[in-house]
């Protein structure tokens, strides 16, 4: 593996911008200084009027792989996010079939060492019937167990009382759940089927999967974790009702220490999609931004972003999705949920940056630093001596148009199609090995497998 220098970078980690270089060797960030220019190195990266940024931890994400690979491959969707300054992802167990054994588990992980350009994990489904597969999960080695308190996308709806209270109560690690009360949604489902019939808005979406759920859902995964003393993660938090759950820590509107963040017991999950659309946008996009939870009404996505500043919500995420344009084409009944952006999310964050929303301090505490504490990745998600070379360089002044022809996802489409940013991701270095650089990939490396230090 080549050594790399990266010099005259401003360096944004722990809630600092500093001039510095930066020396790469052998996987791991080697040496971080003010002028390194003297060393001897195999390739030089002079980073001039750039913010050098830890590279984005996704930690929830449908790379479709195995058995709907129609849709994506790990190796098109990692593609993606390198692309997109995403150098580390943590994938969703609702593949075909289910990630629902230690086996199938087992199989993603071999694929994606064959094929991911960036590092990965993935998590360990549960199910109504799964338990003792569940309880054999090796926490060092799988970022955590997914519970769907709503079915979603794929068949794996966990709703029998006394399985949610065992997983509650004996999990071997972290709990990721996805919140909507799956009662309340088909009520709602076949209350606007009747109204409307065929001919429905998709606007609709918002209300059949409406705050009541999301609320309903959220607010007895806490119940439960608070009970049993449970190390929960609530994904894609969509409503300003459910920020109200998490609690502002005593770090008021500062960043939270990295030792709170990894003595968190319950912590949360804010994407992209929710912060950027709202349901106004259903009339201009339809079913390509149609997801659960829902994208809703505008003033949720204002209240996300102020829990976001306020450290109620932890991390920002993408929960992309991708689904061909011909399955998204069938109209709102059998049009799938979903929608991809595991490239662009930087972009989109580093938008509110530009537009004075947030800080691009505050972007890579929500988008890497929260990451590696909230699920205890061994040293990834800063810039630190010893810790593997995960990197990005970011451009504030290089405009970036969303176009077909640029767009990396297997289905070929996105919902930002059309839409200019005006930061660009120059380069991005995954565990020490430069892999995009101004357009062009070198594939001749793959990620590596995250490994996790649990305490909680």
């Amino acid at each position: 593996m080549s050594s790399i220098l990266i010099i005259n970078a401003r360096v944004v980690t722990e809630g600092r911008i500093l001039e510095q270089d930066v020396l790469v060797k052998n996987g791991l960030i080697e040496k971080i200084g003010g002028d390194l220019k003297h060393l001897a190195t195999d390739k030089i990266i002079d980073a001039a009027g750039k913010y050098l940024l830890p590279g984005v931890i996704d930690d929830q994400v449908h790379f479709r792989e195995p058995g709907l690979t129609h849709k994506a491959t790990i190796y098109s969707e990692a593609k993606a996010a390198v692309a997109g300054g995403v150098t580390s992802f943590m994938e969703m167990p609702n593949t075909v079939p289910n990630a629902l054994t230690q086996s199938l588990l087992e199989d993603k992980y071999q694929i994606a060492s064959q094929t991911s350009l960036a590092n990965y994990s993935f998590f360990m489904g549960a199910s109504n019937d799964n338990y003792d597969e569940v309880m054999q999960t090796i926490c060092p080695d799988v970022c955590g167990i997914k519970i769907f308190m709503g079915s979603s996308t794929g068949n794996m709806l966990v709703d029998a009382p006394e399985v949610l209270e065992k997983l509650f109560a004996n999990a071997p690690c972290l709990i990721a759940t996805h919140c909507e009360d799956e009662p309340t949604v088909r009520q709602r489902t076949e209350m606007f089927k009747q109204q409307y019939g065929d001919n429905v808005p998709y606007d609709i979406h918002a209300l059949i999967r409406n705050e009541e759920a999301c609320y309903k859902s959220s607010s007895m995964a806490v119940a439960l974790a608070k009970k049993h003393g449970t190390r929960l993660h609530i994904l894609h938090i969509s409503t300003g009702e459910e920020t109200e759950l998490f609690e502002v820590g005593s770090y008021g509107n500062s960043a939270i220490s990295e030792r709170d963040k990894r003595q968190k017991r319950i912590t949360s999950e804010a994407c992209v999609h929710h912060l950027w659309f709202d349901a106004e946008d259903y009339h201009r996009l339809g079913a390509q931004i149609k997801c659960n939870p829902a994208i809703k009404a505008p003033h949720h996505k204002e209240k996300i972003f102020q829990a976001l500043l306020d450290n109620r919500i932890d991390v920002i995420a993408t929960d992309h999705a991708p689904h061909t344009w011909e399955e998204k084409s069938k109209g709102y009944w059998a049009a799938p949920s979903g929608l991809p952006l595991v490239q662009h999310s930087l972009n989109i964050m580093l938008e509110f940056v530009q537009q004075g929303k947030i800080s691009i301090e505050r972007v890579v505490e929500k988008m890497s630093h929260a990451v590696a504490d909230v699920f205890q990745i061994d040293r990834r998600g800063y810039i630190r001596e010893g810790y593997w070379a995960d990197l990005v360089l970011v451009d504030l002044n290089q405009p970036t148009t969303v176009t077909k022809e640029n767009i990396l996802f297997k289905c070929g489409w996105s919902p930002l199609e059309g839409t200019t940013f005006q930061s660009g991701i120059t380069h991005t270095i995954v565990s020490g090995h430069l892999v995009y650089a101004n357009g062009v990939f070198d594939e001749s490396e793959r990620g590596k497998r995250l490994y996790f230090t649990r305490t909680v």
